[in-house]
């Protein structure tokens, strides 16, 4: 039992590993929050301060610092670079991966683990958040890790009828280290889905008032760490700026992410493919061996909906935001294909593969036809389609394709099609490990191949700009529209002695070295008329390049 239990965790983090590190670096960092993230923790190097989260060498109050610190820890080790700031995620997603297989192998067993590993590994977006640079992959863990270690310690509660306090204490530890990661939003979540297993039970005690003190207390020991030393040190304004913050995410539309209340509905049943047609099926059967089973489905259920009509209600709308659906989402699919693989308890329905059909349909003619753009862009452009200026600019980018990568998406939609044949004619484990190869290799092949051409089209020009500036003493600043890429890309470096964060001083004051501004191109009307002192030096994909010399 041992040897086939370490074997399959062998083959998961053989999976993982394939699927999460290589090639991490090969893209620049994306705007806004990749580049965000990254240059907190680069400033954290460049100051030796470790405790100030900043952004442009000011005070940034919209996210503690925990993440922030792993990525410090990782460009002490690579370097401040693409991979750097990426590597905690790949990393996360290896540890996520073994946690949700020790979970399964506890609810059913290692066949149950195993399944739910790599339905995770391969389902689209879970993969390319552990490709990412974002906060989110370690935040969700943390608060999943938190409900988690709150229901064992229920169930041992009940069980065996005394107080064993151990995995209250890590429920607590890890809803403290959610919190220091992105804030109050994992207590948050974390109280509505007790409160909501609470009242299924008629607001029954189902552990005592001394064991929440005592989770309370643990939390709060993480949690507000960081939010202490900002305090003891004086700087008040940062929790209440923070506090604002997490305020207007809720009620209004942060930063034009606005969109309609299904938005995270149509995010996970598409992008969640292949777990999110098992998962449907799950809402409609029942199949367990004892309560514990049964108790666990129900939190994921709770856990599911709480986080998809929170977000839901939330006005801020990013793709990110329901991505802790993922656990009870992939946990549902994995009960269907257990269901279906293992215990036979349940059949593959007709229904089931026409939307599989029908999802990699869609994301198999999208790649198909995507790399075709690049040989008709000049018909496109000419026909008048593209109503956005800078769009059509971005188009025009010089991107150097291959001619074969199309082959991608008919490979997917042929996979995807032999998957369901299969599991038609009751091969269930081959029609299985077909759907999660094709899956897996589509979002992996896509995101190495697609991703870093994309980038050309939209940000590269810019970024290659930034980059150019890195060893000139100079200052950097954008003009209609906002991104962190100048600041990293730049290497920028404290300001000392100068107004330098004032765009009014670099626009119009004695400045007393170079200047370069960039702007898009649908702002070129206004550089005329409003900005005459600079001075334009290049133009690229969309892009406006300035300069203003020193007075």
């Amino acid at each position: 039992m041992f040897n086939e239990t370490l074997k399959l965790r062998f083959i998961i983090i053989v999976i993982g590993t394939i699927l999460f590190f290589p090639f991490l670096g090969s893209v620049h960092l994306f705007d806004w929050d990749e580049i965000n993230f990254a240059e907190c923790a680069r400033e954290m190097i460049v100051t030796g301060n470790y405790t100030d989260v900043q952004i442009n060498f000011l005070p940034f109050w919209e996210k503690p610092p925990l993440f922030f610190w792993m990525q410090v820890i990782s460009m002490k080790i690579f370097g401040i670079n693409e991979f750097a700031a990426r590597f905690p995620n790949a990393v996360c997603g290896l540890v996520t991966l073994i946690f949700i297989f020790n979970i399964g192998k506890k609810l059913y067993n290692k066949s149950f683990g195993y399944i739910w590993s790599l339905l995770y590994a391969s389902s689209i977006l879970p993969q390319l958040y552990f490709k990412s640079g974002i906060i989110d992959p370690w935040f969700n863990l943390f608060i999943f890790g938190g409900i988690y270690y709150f229901f064992r310690h229920l169930n041992q509660y009940v069980d065996v009828k005394e107080k064993v306090n151990y995995y209250l204490i890590l429920s607590g530890l890890f809803i403290g280290m959610g919190i220091l990661t992105k804030g109050p939003v994992a207590l948050l979540v974390f109280g509505l889905v007790i409160f909501i297993a609470w009242a299924r039970l008629g607001f029954a005690a189902f552990t005592n008032r001394w064991n929440i003190v005592k989770l309370g207390l643990t939390i709060a020991s993480v949690g507000i760490i960081w939010f202490l030393n900002e305090i003891i040190h004086g700087r008040w304004e940062i929790i209440y700026d923070f506090i604002l913050y997490q305020i207007r995410l809720f009620t209004t539309q942060d930063a034009g992410h606005g969109g309609p209340f299904f938005y995270h509905w149509l995010v996970l049943l598409f992008g969640c493919f292949p777990a999110v047609i098992p998962m449907i099926a799950s809402l409609f059967f029942r199949n367990f061996e004892n309560r514990y089973q049964r108790e666990f489905k129900e939190w994921m259920l709770v856990l599911f909906w709480v986080v998809l009509i929170l977000f839901s209600i939330v006005k801020t709308k990013i793709v990110h935001y329901s991505s802790l659906c993922y656990f009870p989402l992939t946990y549902l699919g994995a009960y269907t294909f257990y269901n279906i693989l293992v215990s036979k308890a349940f059949k593959w329905k007709s229904w089931m593969s026409f939307w599989s059909l029908f999802t990699s349909l869609i994301f198999g003619l999208a790649i198909t036809i995507l790399p075709f753009i690049e040989v008709y862009k000049s018909d496109i452009i000419q026909s008048g389609i593209i109503k956005d200026k800078f769009a059509e600019e971005n188009l025009k980018a010089n991107v150097s394709w291959m001619g074969w990568e199309f082959l991608i998406g008919i490979f997917f939609i042929l996979a995807v099609i032999s998957a369901h044949i299969i599991l038609k004619r009751k091969n269930n484990w081959t029609g299985f490990y077909t759907l999660i190869l094709a899956s897996g290799l589509m979002t992996n092949l896509t995101m190495t191949l697609f991703v870093p051409k994309i980038e050309k089209y939209s940000q590269n020009a810019a970024i290659e700009f930034f980059k150019s500036l890195k060893n000139e003493d100079c200052y950097i600043e954008t003009i209609g529209y906002k991104s962190y890429a100048y600041i990293f890309y730049s290497a920028k470096k404290p300001c000392l002695n100068t107004p330098c964060h004032d765009k009014n001083w670099l626009l119009n004051g004695n400045i007393d070295k170079p200047a370069y501004f960039i702007a898009k191109i649908n702002e070129e009307e206004n550089l005329k008329n409003y900005y005459p002192q600079l001075k334009e030096i290049g133009r690229k994909n969309g892009f406006i390049f300035l300069r203003r010399e020193k007075s």
